[in-house]
């Protein structure tokens, strides 16, 4: 069978809610970072960040915690076909803190879990024999039904031609051998789980632990003698881990001392968080195993994915692409706290992102001034009318990818409510609007601190009126603004659309936006989105796209705005715009809903034709975007 799988992780699923305040006692947090965790499940999302193509083999209850493991693990491109779920059981969670750069006070909720229930029968051989190895961790031997699963994964793996590894991952109040307050525990001996070990490792071409796993695995606190036990009943490679100090691989006879072992490159750095280490750790070494790289190179790839995992908040969050590995291992450590080195936090977020927007259709009816000005409009029905734009928008787009909305909260709040759940790209105004000097919308709080109730899928949308012959003063006061409103979205891991209309001010010409934009990244503001006013001129794209893409290679890309303009005006602007592949589409609004608004607040047009009539108008914009990009493609190749 064709192998299609670089690897199935098996065992562990759950939800880690993370504290988010620093240095306090688990009983001190005031609120929690919600993230995938479980080792395997770690393992599988680092190994996809990667470039692997990963798979977990769990089960996950059938209710709100269970599908956001689901969805998050295809959001960082993880096979889910193995993933069941339990109708009976709850999604495992985890509450856990950052005490201090040692300590972290954890909490396991696995009373019953469904990734308990994991069972033989779940464990299908077509889907096995597609992957080049299987990654199985220690918790899951710790009960017989789920013992049995890992074991005839294991069997049909080989069966199959895959490699084997396990991380032995013990926590020895999952084995029952502690209480429900001592998660933070790693070590407590147990003959019975070293038994239980000692009769599974000869299953593994790689076996991988800390000091204290190899310890719990060969039974004795000496390493070394430790390392021989599990040498006498295993031919694997042993990965030891040994913190600061790195970690040594051993192909063959154990070595007198640890130094004597296969080492790899390590990287000073500060420690901020000593949770999901492994995992991490685990995720690079598996690329360099799976890759034929030699063990130096992998405990390299290892050693740098730990130092990631412990700089940052959170376990898979924390975890690096390859293209930011890449990144950090030509350039090196240029600041211990890696969290603070601004170069590698941005190609971390750029390269990390999840969907797909290569392709943006996008109905903006943010417009709140304009709706307000509107005879007969009042907030009521301004709320109403945005509920059959997103109607419109939705009926267009049928739950195909490439489609979405702009849209504010304080007028079209229910439709921003309707919205959740439906598949469309969702961005979100908060510039007051026709502010100049930019000003923001109340809602959002002095300290910007609104932005904290957002959901994570909202883009922040800003738009400033913005020109580089404006005055010195207004420049400050408008980029200061900006940069506080960047920040503030990448705090709360919210995306950032940044639109510039310089046309509102004084004259543009064909350097202009691209002068604004680098102003922009000179300030540190790196916008995951740009929204342009439609230029006409070749050169005006050539020097925007050359500006984005010297300071931001890995942007999300371009907008075209439409500025109520005629539709045969904007089909002429798409043809030019659509021959730059960075412009990803548009973001129009009036050409589509200026008509049906005006006779709907007047009680002229019925809601059902309205909606439409604006699906009729969205719908051929998005037809002449996709045949102006088709045309521009097919001259290119």
């Amino acid at each position: 069978m064709q192998k299609t799988l670089d690897l199935i992780t098996i065992g562990r699923s759950s939800v880690d809610l993370y504290g988010a305040q620093i240095g306090g006692r688990l009983e001190d947090m005031g609120s929690f970072q919600k993230y995938i965790g479980g080792s395997p499940t770690n393992m599988a999302a680092g190994t996809a960040r990667l470039g692997l193509k990963s798979a977990l083999i769990t089960r996950v209850g059938d209710e709100h915690m269970g599908r956001f493991i689901r969805e998050q693990l295809v959001r960082e491109g993880v096979d889910p076909r193995g993933i069941k779920t339990d109708p009976e059981r709850l999604t495992a969670l985890v509450l856990l803190g950052i005490r201090d750069q040692e300590q972290f006070p954890l909490i396991f909720y696995r009373e019953n879990c469904a990734d308990m229930a994991l069972c033989e029968d779940d464990i299908e051989e077509d889907f096995v024999a597609q992957s080049r190895s299987v990654v199985a961790t220690g918790t899951h031997l710790s009960h017989p039904r789920t013992e049995v699963a890992v074991l005839k994964t294991l069997e049909l793996a080989r069966k199959h031609g895959a490699r084997t590894a396990l991380d032995i991952d013990y926590r020895p109040n999952l084995w029952g051998l502690s209480g429900h307050g001592d998660g933070e525990n790693r070590f407590i001996a147990s003959e019975a789980v070293t038994a239980k070990l000692q009769a599974t490792l000869h299953h593994f071409d790689l076996i991988v632990g800390t000091e204290e796993e190899f310890h719990i695995a060969g039974g004795t606190t000496d390493t070394i003698k430790a390392l021989r036990a599990v040498r006498a009943v295993s031919k694997a490679t042993l990965v030891c881990k040994r913190g600061a100090d790195g970690a040594v691989a051993f192909e063959g006879a154990i070595p007198d001392h640890l130094e004597d072992g296969l080492g790899g490159e390590g990287f000073p750095i500060e420690v901020f968080n000593v949770l999901g280490a492994g995992d991490g750790f685990m995720s690079g070494l598996l690329k360099g195993w799976l890759d034929d790289e030699d063990w130096p190179t992998a405990l390299k790839y290892a050693n740098a994915c730990g130092a990631f995992a412990v700089s940052r908040h959170g376990c898979a969050p924390a975890y690096p692409s390859w293209t930011e590995l890449e990144f950090f291992l030509k350039r090196g450590v240029k600041e211990k706290a890696l969290r603070k080195d601004a170069a590698l936090e941005q190609i971390h977020w750029a390269t990390n992102r999840s969907g797909d927007w290569s392709t943006m259709r996008v109905f903006a009816f943010d417009h709140r001034m304009q709706l307000e000005a509107l005879d007969g409009a009042t907030p009521e029905k301004i709320g109403a009318f945005k509920e059959l734009c997103l109607d419109a928008c939705a009926r267009v787009a049928k739950g195909r990818q490439g489609y979405g909305l702009l849209c504010d909260h304080r007028l079209g709040r229910d439709a921003l409510y309707k919205a959740a759940g439906q598949g469309l790209w969702i961005g979100r105004p908060v510039e007051w609007p026709g502010s100049r000097p930019l000003e923001l919308e109340p809602e959002l709080g002095p300290d910007f601190g609104g932005l904290s109730e957002w959901p994570l899928d909202h883009v922040v949308k800003c738009l400033c009126f913005y020109h580089t012959d404006d005055t010195a003063e207004m420049k400050a006061q408008q980029e200061a603004t900006v940069l506080r409103l960047f920040t503030a979205a990448r705090r709360n891991r919210l995306e950032f659309l940044l639109e510039v209309i310089p046309s509102k001010v004084a004259q543009v010409k064909d350097g202009t936006n691209a002068a604004i934009i680098r102003r922009f990244y000179e300030l540190g503001i790196y916008p995951d989105w740009w929204k342009l006013e439609p230029m006409t001129s070749d050169a005006a794209w050539q020097l925007a796209c050359a500006a984005i893409k010297e300071n931001d290679p890995h942007v999300r890309g371009i907008v075209v705005l439409g500025l109520a303009a005629e539709e045969a005006e904007l089909v002429a602007s798409f043809k030019v715009a659509a021959r730059y592949p960075l412009v990803k589409g548009f973001a129009v609004g009036r050409t589509i809903f200026a008509e049906a608004a005006a006779a709907y607040m007047t009680g002229d047009i019925a809601a059902d034709v309205a909606i439409a009539q604006m699906a009729q108008t969205y719908a051929r914009l998005c037809a002449h975007w996709d045949e102006a990009r088709a045309i521009a493609q097919e001259k290119a190749a």
